[in-house]
């Protein structure tokens, strides 16, 4: 794809299934940004009710003359991340005859981006997908790397593949349409990037979070450039999440545990990380890894992004170890954390004391 002063691109290295990852704005409508990347002639768009009033159309307009386009318009919400939800994507195909080299294109939020990557790992065993990331937390989290999946009633994310795209087309346009809650739930993990990894993106973060939560352009492409990355040069290195991607899970043991209990969309997934986030350090000091200083270092930048900093009222200590209990990083029933032995700095723990962690569940904030 041409390049501009504006669009600035990074790859994920994984040999043969490297691909890149393209930022800038107006993205969506242009036919070299997505031609490069299609398998063949059948093109499938998944979307939900809300982007595809916003952007379906432009995106139509900017592919190929030639192709045979298909969609599927899915409700929207966290809680439509079903196999029912993904039936729904296997149904469409079926029906209009689409083969092995069609390709999937994922125009939405994460909940769209892994629902599609999982049909499109699935479907005759594999065809390709393109993301194409229309909110701040699918945009440095959840297009890049190859997770995909669907939840289940008992835990976040259970059920699911590694399954890379061809390319992830992030427009940075699409960030003027998208509430001011759920670009808060963004900033959660551009945060991560720099509490486990970059202290110096954290300094920036914590001088630049006025301009990013006031959707300046400049800013946030910076923001999401370094995001993406880090997470590109994370995945790899450990693509299915063998030791070091467990790194990019700070928060989120804990807040998984809390859309769980709660119900799938009543807290957005970045508003339980920073909430999650929060719970980690004050971990990590109890641990005598982290100074009281620095607790309150990240409280305060988790604050200015317009997280919650308290736990739901009705959590008790055993509503979050039911589930935490189940995690994915768990090996041999032991439970494993993402702390910070130091502020860009992330470990892997597996030895905290159970009274430790009851404790600080006890003690947290709610609200």
């Amino acid at each position: 794809m041409p390049q501009s002063a504006a669009i600035r691109t990074l790859s994920v290295a994984l040999d043969e299934r490297s691909y890149p990852i393209h930022i800038g704005p107006g993205l969506l409508g242009r036919p070299d940004a997505v031609t490069p990347y299609l398998a063949g002639r059948q093109v499938m768009i998944v979307t939900n009710e809300t982007i595809a009033p916003l952007y379906l159309e432009a995106f139509k307009r900017g592919l190929p003359d030639g192709l045979e386009v298909g969609e599927v318009i899915l409700p929207d919400g966290e809680h439509t991340k079903t196999l029912e939800s993904v039936s729904v994507i296997w149904d469409a195909l079926l029906a209009a005859g689409f083969n092995r080299r069609c390709t999937l294109i994922a125009l939405g939020g994460g909940v769209v981006g892994d629902m599609t990557g999982y049909a499109a790992a699935c479907y005759q065993r594999g065809v390709a997908f393109i993301q194409v990331p229309t909110t701040l937390l699918s945009q440095v989290d959840s297009s890049v790397g190859g997770k995909t999946g669907v939840n289940h009633p008992r835990g976040k994310n259970m059920i699911g593949a590694f399954w890379q795209p061809k390319a992830v087309l992030i427009d940075t346009d699409t960030l003027a349409t998208l509430p001011s809650r759920e670009l808060s739930a963004g900033l959660a993990e551009v945060i991560k990037y720099g509490l486990i990894r970059d202290l110096d993106f954290l300094v920036w973060l914590e001088a630049q979070m006025g301009a990013l939560r006031g959707v300046d352009g400049e800013t946030l492409r910076e923001a999401i450039y370094r995001s993406c990355a880090i997470k590109a040069e994370v995945v790899a290195a450990d693509e299915t999440e063998q030791g070091a991607r467990a790194l990019l899970n700070l928060g989120h043991t804990f807040g998984h545990a809390i859309e769980a209990h709660q119900g799938y969309g009543s807290w957005l997934h970045g508003e339980a990380v920073g909430t999650g986030m929060l719970m980690a350090a004050e971990l990590s000091k109890r641990l005598g890894w982290l100074s009281e200083a620095e607790v309150a270092r990240v409280e305060s930048v988790i604050a200015a992004a317009g997280l919650p900093l308290a736990a739901p009222a009705d959590m008790e200590v055993d509503d979050f170890l039911a589930v935490m209990r189940l995690d994915k990083k768990n090996i041999d029933a032991r439970l494993r954390l993402v702390l910070l032995r130091s502020l860009g700095g992330a470990c892997l723990h597996d030895t905290t004391p159970t009274d430790t962690l009851a404790a600080l569940l006890a003690d947290f904030p709610r609200r």
